[in-house]
């Protein structure tokens, strides 16, 4: 018996509506874009390159894209001084604290579970040594 659409999961639908939600959460699960509303949370207001500074890896121009496209969507305000040179500040926007939130869940728990994590892809990666995509990096802060 087929399911109704009122009970299919989001990935099943294929509605304007689905399509959209689809692409929101691909913005905010963005790695990239997951740092930056953290760190932004934290400061609150940051220049770009401060923002940069606090984001150990990214570059220039996935920051520049990054930050468009939250500011797109809503959750990143982009303030421009009439000064020289000019001064640029971001910020989350009211929406943008909402979804902070949920980000600092997020970066607790994946500080609180690092050593699991650690000792589960150890455990993999000894079980399937020769799987290609079976990464053997340690975990931030543990000695790189």
């Amino acid at each position: 018996m087929a399911k109704s659409a009122s009970t299919r999961p989001l990935h099943a639908e294929n509605t304007a509506a689905d399509s959209f939600a689809r692409e929101i959460l691909e913005r905010i699960g963005d790695k990239w874009s997951v740092c930056v509303i953290h760190s932004l949370g934290e400061a609150k207001t940051l220049r770009f390159n401060a923002l940069r500074a606090q984001l150990n890896g990214i570059s220039q121009r996935m920051l520049t894209v990054t930050l468009r496209g939250l500011e797109r969507d809503g959750l990143v305000r982009r303030r421009v001084y009439p000064e020289v040179p000019p001064r640029v500040e971001y910020s989350l926007t009211t929406l943008g604290a909402t979804l902070r939130q949920l980000v600092a869940g997020f970066m607790a728990w994946s500080s609180e579970h690092l050593a699991e994590v650690a000792a589960a892809r150890a455990r993999y990666d000894a079980q399937h040594p020769k799987r290609l995509g079976a990464k053997r990096r340690s975990p931030r802060g543990s000695g790189r």
